[in-house]
């Protein structure tokens, strides 16, 4: 079904399975023979139950929620009628062919088939009808009330011949009801025996012959029943809730099995003559059963027996199972090739059956230390046991400690807070290949110095302290671990809770700060590097001019050498201080530098010229402020 199996039931010939659900409404014929979807029909609106008429699917009628009666034939839809109440449960009368309605009224409303009309209805004495039955021998009616009362009625007559108060007799000691129990199931066993079902949970047992119940069976969920079919084979009795299924016998009440399917139950349906159970689940698909227990499995499947006989507890042994199997190279090892064509060994694809005990005497002589081994092997893994229950250190790289551990750190983050909520799952950056050199290759080592690292992550001396912290103890405890020869035992230390301040504000002071730290550090730089100029002396230098070169001046080639000798920060400083380079820093921590290049002495003339030209123009300019109108006197023109 698309999503929801309300209703299912097999045909007296067993070779048709009818499902009903939603949604759309729709009823679909499974083909047990063909073991395929025979039909599928969609409906104008939700089934609440449905009658198979005919030995197979020729003959159908559907209950509708909206009151409709529906009936459908072998090529589909054949005619449609409404009931006056809304209807919840109908049965048919085999010799008179007749159709009783019960629902929401409290007449059951009558449809004669062979005369193609309403009878007159029979007045029962509650207000509403839940279900209702027919006895299949002696055709004997009746119908669950919503007071809890079962009324029976002859068909022949018209009259009511007797009601059970199944309300009171359900009540026993150890149940507790907190409201009236009403009728929810309803079943005829042969010629005097009746299972009702209530609201509550209950299961009664009645011999027709008396009004109190044989037996009283508690589901003890306190769910509405909502079938009960009857096993004749062993004596079992079938109810079903929402929840579960349970099998018992119905002489002494003693519990056979249960099935609790992953979903809400909607309806059970017993195949006829086997051990299939069929159930309508909450879920688009519906349950199949098979207790062999309970009967042989249906024809169609006749291979269910014999996977179940191979799936049996108590396996009988075979006939190498005091063997061993071995290969020639195992033979090589324990020296018994000579065996090769003995009694002692069995040839067998491609190796030899040995027998178990000569394998082990023989192994036992050529390796007589292999107990002394298995048993340290047995040993070293308890140990292993024992040391994973202990408190495990966490093992840092050598290269970004800090940023491993911050990560770390996350990552528990994480894992605490899927406990609470789903939440999909990333991968990490430690246990990726990937990043794996950034946390073995020194070259990859953060600098947390850097002017670049300070401007970007002005936090990050705040937040870092906790993880400095931690650091250290780690570090400590990988010491103690190198120094002893096991694994120390002990609490880990409880961390330190810091919370950090994520407001703007906090974040642009502390950035004013870096900067301010910054400059200092430059101040310093220069200072001790000016002290440095004073103590050095000055000693006479000889420059070499290479060929093609002019010689101008010492001065000029002194100036080109010192500029070749230096970074190119003191260069870039050099024409900062010239004007042929500005440098302005941007809001992410980042530089722009812009260069202009010299001018000569012809460009700087020629600006010059532009200059003064531009002044005598202005000075020449006449304004024509002059030559605006002035306006009219008089009156305006329109």
């Amino acid at each position: 079904m698309p999503t929801v199996c309300t209703t299912i039931k097999v045909s007296k010939d067993g070779q048709y399975i009818l499902a009903t659900g939603t949604y759309k409404p729709r009823v679909r014929c499974y083909d047990t023979y063909q073991l395929s979807l025979k039909f599928e029909r969609c409906l104008d609106s939700e089934v609440v139950t449905f009658e198979i008429l005919s030995d197979d699917y020729s003959k159908i009628v559907f209950l509708h929620n909206d009151r409709y009666i529906e009936f459908h034939s072998q090529s589909g839809f054949y005619y449609k009628t409404r009931i006056p109440k809304f209807g919840r449960d109908f049965s048919y009368h085999y010799p008179s062919c007749d159709l009783y309605f019960v629902g929401a009224s409290s007449e059951v409303y009558r449809l004669n088939l062979e005369q193609g009309r309403y009878l007159n209805p029979l007045q029962t004495d509650a207000a509403e009808n839940n279900v209702c039955d027919i006895n299949t021998v002696h055709g004997l009616f009746a119908t669950g009330t919503i007071e809890g009362r079962v009324e029976c009625w002859d068909p022949r007559v018209r009259k009511r011949v007797g009601v059970l108060d199944c309300a009171l007799n359900s009540v026993t000691a150890d149940s507790e009801i907190n409201s009236l129990p009403t009728i929810s199931a309803l079943k005829f066993n042969g010629a005097l025996s009746m299972a009702v079902g209530t609201s509550t949970g209950q299961v009664l047992l009645y011999d027709l012959r008396s009004d109190k119940p044989l037996l009283v069976k508690d589901h003890q969920y306190g769910l509405p029943i909502k079938s009960v079919h009857f096993q004749d084979s062993l004596d079992l009795v079938l109810s079903a809730d929402s929840r579960i299924v349970k099998m018992w016998n119905k002489d002494s009440g003693k519990i056979f099995t249960s099935l609790e399917p992953e979903h809400d139950l909607n309806d059970v349906c017993l195949y006829p003559s086997s051990g299939m159970i069929l159930t309508a689940n909450e879920s688009p698909k519906m349950g199949i059963y098979y207790i062999p227990v309970l009967g042989p499995a249906p024809r169609w499947c006749s291979f269910l027996d014999n996977l179940t006989e191979e799936l049996e507890e108590n396996p009988e042994s075979t006939v190498y199972d005091d063997y061993k199997f071995v290969t020639k190279k195992d033979l090589e090892n324990l020296g018994l090739t000579h065996l090769i064509g003995s009694p002692f060994l069995r040839a067998y694809m491609h190796g030899f059956f040995m027998d178990i005990r000569l394998y082990h005497k023989v192994k036992l002589m050529v390796n007589p230390f292999a107990y002394e081994e298995y048993r340290k092997d047995k040993i070293r893994q308890k140990i292993e046991e024992t040391r994973a229950q202990r408190v495990q250190l966490k093992k840092l790289p050598k290269v970004n400690k800090e940023l491993a551990l911050k990560l770390i750190e996350e990552e528990e983050e994480k894992q605490k807070s899927t406990l609470k909520k789903k939440v999909k799952s990333l991968p990490n950056i430690l246990t990726d290949d990937r990043f794996k050199v950034m946390f073995e290759n020194p070259d990859f080592q953060v600098d947390e110095d850097s002017e670049e690292f300070r401007l970007l992550n002005p936090l990050v001396s705040r937040i870092s302290e906790k993880r400095k912290k931690q650091l250290r103890l780690l570090e400590q405890q990988e010491q103690l671990k190198n120094e002893e020869e096991e694994e120390p035992e002990g609490k880990p230390s409880d961390a330190e809770s810091s919370e950090s301040s994520d407001d703007e504000k906090d974040w642009v002071e502390e950035v004013r700060k870096q900067r301010r730290l910054l400059q200092q550090e430059e101040r310093v730089k220069r200072q001790e590097q000016l002290k440095e100029d004073q103590q050095t002396v000055l000693k006479p230098q000889f420059y070499e001019i290479k060929a093609g070169e002019e010689f101008r001046s010492f001065k000029e080639s002194a100036t080109k050498q010192k500029l070749m000798n230096k970074t190119l920060e003191d260069r870039l400083k050099l024409e900062a201080k010239h004007g042929t380079l500005s440098v302005s820093d941007t809001t992410v921590g980042s530089k722009q530098l812009t260069f202009t290049l010299k001018r000569s002495e012809q460009q700087k003339k020629q600006q010059e010229a532009e200059k003064l030209h531009r002044q005598e123009r202005k000075k020449l300019r006449r304004s024509a402020s002059h030559l605006r109108s002035r306006p009219r006197r008089g009156r305006p023109f329109h």
